[in-house]
């Protein structure tokens, strides 16, 4: 059984002509018994399901890894 993916949502990506941010949850990533993951793509072409970069975040990161991006900003 392979992994499922979700993408919650499309941003467009500031600075493209076609790019997109696609936020994705994606369970069993790394096959039966892993936990899911929240998945950050990122397109130039605008293929939010074949992105060129990636992360995955464990779900129990999210907080902390939100509240660093607001320090940046």
């Amino acid at each position: 059984m392979g992994s499922s993916a979700s993408i919650i949502k499309e941003i467009p990506l500031n600075g493209t002509k076609k790019g997109v941010i696609a936020v994705s949850k994606i369970d069993t990533p790394y096959g039966e018994g892993s936990d899911s993951v929240a998945s950050i793509g990122i397109s130039l072409s605008g293929d939010a399901k074949n992105p060129e970069w990636k992360v995955h975040l464990p779900l129990g990161n999210i907080d902390e890894v939100i509240e660093a991006l607001k320090s940046i900003k």
